[in-house]
C-alpha cells in the first residue's frame, strides 16, 4: 500500500474463482474453528464474497516487485504489529504509534544498514490465531480457546468463547477502518522522512534508546539539508510505501475475499498485500497450502525447528513453481538455541531447488518462555541471540539475509523482559496489555532494530569486500 493507496476494488465472482476454490475445500483444514451455526457461516461468507476487496491485484504485484529487490539482496524486509489485532485496539492513537514504531525503525535500518526497507505490517487483517490446544481450563472449568476477536471473545465465558461466524464481518469492517487510518497517516505528510523527530517526542525520547534515535534523526536532518542545498530532488523522502499482512488462516474469510482480476486472469487474495502459512498450518498436504497456490499475492511460510530440507524444496515447487522473485518467504522461528544448527539445511535446500527465494528471521515464537506469574514473555537476549545466530548462518553461506518478523506494539507496554530501558519480570503484573503472545514495546522494538541495523552494516561490508570485480552485479541468493 502506497502512499497514493488504490481506493478498494470490487470484481463479481467469477466461474475461475469458484473452479479454484474447490482445489483446497477437499483438503484437511488445521486449526478450523468449530462454527456452531454453518446457516449463519454461510450467510456471512456470502455476504463477504460481493464485498469489496480491501487491497487491489496492483498494489500485490507492488510488492512482489518491491520483495523481488530483497531477494536480489538489495534491500530488506521489515515486518512487524500485533500478534492478534482486536476489534478495541482499532483506534486512530493506537495504530498511529504502530505505524510510527515501524518507520522508525525503518529509518534506523535504512541509515545505518546501507539497504532500502521493505516496510510490511502484520495489519488490517491479523484478528485470527492458531492454538496449540484448541481448549482452556481454569479452576476446573474447560471452553473453546481463544481464537482472535475474527472469530470469538477473550473473556473466559460459555458466551464469549462460542464461535460466531459474525464475527468474519467485523474482522472486515475492523480491517477497513485499519487501512483508512493507514491511508489517511501516509497521504497527510506526516510519515515524510522530515517528520523523524516528530516520531519520538513522547515517552521513547526520554529513554536511552531515544537518545540514541534522536542523534540518528539529526544526522538525517543535516544530509537532507544538504541534498536541498544542492538542488536535488528530495520526492523520495516523502514516498512511503507500507503494505499490510496477516496469517491466511481462517480459509472461508479468505476465500470469499478472493477474486480474479479481470485484467490479467489471475487470482488474488484482497484482505491482504501478503498472506503467510504458520507453523500449525503449513502442511503439504493441506487446505491452507493448496489454497495459496491458487492466489498470486506474495507468500510466505513459517519455519520451526521441525521443519526439514525435504520440505523446504517442497514448498518451493508448490508454492513458487515459476521461480519468481518475489513471490515466495521463509520465515525462520528456531529459537535462539536452535537457529545455528537447524537453518543451514534449510537454507542450503531453498538453494538446491533454485529460484530466489527470501529468508526472513522470526525471532519471538521460538524464545516464548513462563514467567513465574505465569505471564507468557520473552527475554530481549534471546530474540537478539537468535537474529544474530540468523545473521552468522548466512554469513557463513554466503547468502542474504533478508529481513525481521516481529511482534510489537508502538504503547509502553510491559511483555517481553529485558532491554536497554529493562522490563523485569515483576512489571509483567501490571503492564501486560496482550490478548495473545507477548509484544516489543517501543523502546524494545527500535533498539533492536540498532541492533540488526549493526548486523547488516557488518554483512554488507562484508559482501563488499569479496564481491567479485566483473561488472556484473553480486546477486546473493
Amino acid at each position: 500500500m502506497t502512499s497514493a493507496l488504490l481506493a478498494p476494488v470490487h470484481h463479481a465472482p467469477t466461474a475461475t474463482t469458484t473452479r479454484a476454490a474447490d482445489h483446497w475445500r477437499g483438503r484437511p483444514v488445521a486449526q478450523a474453528p468449530d462454527w456452531p451455526d454453518r446457516d449463519l457461516l454461510d450467510r456471512v461468507v456470502g455476504q463477504l464474497s460481493t464485498a469489496s476487496t480491501l487491497v487491489s491485484p496492483q498494489e500485490c504485484d507492488e510488492l512482489t516487485t518491491r520483495l523481488a529487490q530483497v531477494a536480489r539482496g538489495e534491500a530488506f524486509l521489515l515486518q512487524g504489529g500485533d500478534c492478534a489485532e482486536t476489534f478495541v485496539g482499532t483506534s486512530s492513537l493506537a495504530i498511529r504509534r504502530k505505524l510510527e514504531t515501524l518507520l522508525q525503525m525503518a529509518v534506523v535500518l535504512t541509515y545505518a544498514g546501507s539497504l532500502p526497507v521493505v516496510k510490511v505490517g502484520r495489519m488490517a487483517g491479523q484478528f485470527a490465531k492458531p492454538r496449540s490446544t484448541p481448549t482452556e481450563t481454569r479452576d476446573g472449568v474447560t471452553l473453546p480457546a481463544y481464537r482472535g476477536d475474527a472469530v470469538n471473545g477473550i473473556g473466559f465465558t460459555a458466551e464469549a468463547r462460542r464461535p460466531d461466524p459474525r464475527r468474519l464481518h467485523e474482522m472486515y469492517q475492523a480491517s477497513a477502518a485499519t487501512l483508512a487510518i493507514i491511508r489517511a497517516f501516509l497521504t497527510g505528510g506526516y510519515a515524510d522522512l522530515r517528520q523523524v523527530h516528530a516520531w519520538n517526542q513522547d515517552f521513547v525520547a526520554r529513554s536511552p534508546v531515544g537518545q540514541r534515535y534522536e542523534r540518528l534523526a539529526d544526522d538525517i536532518d543535516r544530509a537532507l539539508r544538504f541534498v536541498q542545498a544542492c538542488n536535488m530532488d528530495l520526492s523520495g523522502s516523502r514516498r512511503v510505501d507500507l503494505y499490510t499482512s496477516h496469517e491466511g488462516l481462517l480459509l472461508d474469510y479468505e476465500e470469499a475475499l478472493t477474486r480474479t482480476d479481470p485484467r490479467s486472469g489471475r487470482r488474488y487474495a484482497g484482505s491482504g498485500h501478503l498472506l503467510w502459512l504458520g507453523e500449525r498450518t503449513r502442511q503439504l498436504d493441506g487446505a491452507h497450502l493448496a489454497y495459496l497456490t491458487t492466489i498470486d499475492n506474495p507468500i510466505a511460510v513459517k519455519l520451526g525447528p521441525s521443519t526439514t530440507p525435504e520440505e523446504v524444496v517442497a514448498y518451493v515447487e508448490l508454492l513458487d513453481p515459476h521461480r519468481r522473485p518475489g513471490r515466495l518467504t521463509f520465515i525462520a522461528r528456531m529459537g535462539a538455541e536452535l537457529v545455528r544448527d537447524r537453518l543451514p539445511a534449510l537454507v542450503e535446500a531453498a538453494g538446491s531447488a533454485g529460484g530466489e527465494v527470501i529468508w526472513v528471521s522470526d525471532p519471538m515464537h521460538g524464545n516464548t518462555i513462563t514467567a513465574p506469574s505465569g505471564h507468557k514473555t520473552r527475554r530481549f537476549d534471546d530474540i537478539v541471540d537468535e537474529v544474530t545466530g540468523f545473521f552468522e548462518v548466512h554469513a557463513a553461506l554466503g547468502t542474504h539475509p533478508g529481513g525481521l518478523h516481529i511482534e510489537l506494539t508502538g504503547d509502553d507496554v510491559a511483555e517481553c523482559v529485558g532491554g536497554g530501558e529493562p522490563v523485569a519480570f515483576d512489571d509483567l503484573h501490571a503492564g501486560y496489555e496482550s490478548a495473545c503472545d507477548p509484544r516489543l514495546n517501543r523502546s524494545q522494538s527500535i533498539e533492536l532494530s540498532f541492533r540488526t541495523a549493526e548486523l547488516l552494516h557488518t554483512n554488507f561490508r562484508a559482501a563488499r569486500a569479496v564481491a567479485p570485480t566483473s561488472t556484473e552485479p553480486s546477486r546473493p541468493s
